[in-house]
């Protein structure tokens, strides 16, 4: 089972990353836990549903169509 995600996002660089992490974790986890009640008591029990870490970064010159060939992939090799 994957223990992470792949999200190709186009963010105004005024945007820090932090931010737009922190809102990403934040509107999922209300999401899921809406529509998962389970989730949510299994994460009351256990801790929060995302770790504290993440990583970024910009993708420069390759094409957005091969980022998303990538994270594509990847479902391969979780």
């Amino acid at each position: 089972m994957p223990d992470h995600i792949h999200i190709f996002i186009d963010v105004p660089q005024t945007v820090a990353p932090c931010d737009v992490v922190r809102t990403l974790k934040s509107i999922s986890a209300i999401e899921l836990f809406r529509t998962f009640p389970q989730l949510k008591q299994f994460y009351a029990r256990c801790g929060v549903l995302w770790s504290k870490g993440y990583f970024v970064s910009t993708i420069g010159h390759i094409s957005e169509a091969t980022v998303i060939r990538y994270i594509e992939e990847q479902k391969n090799h979780d």
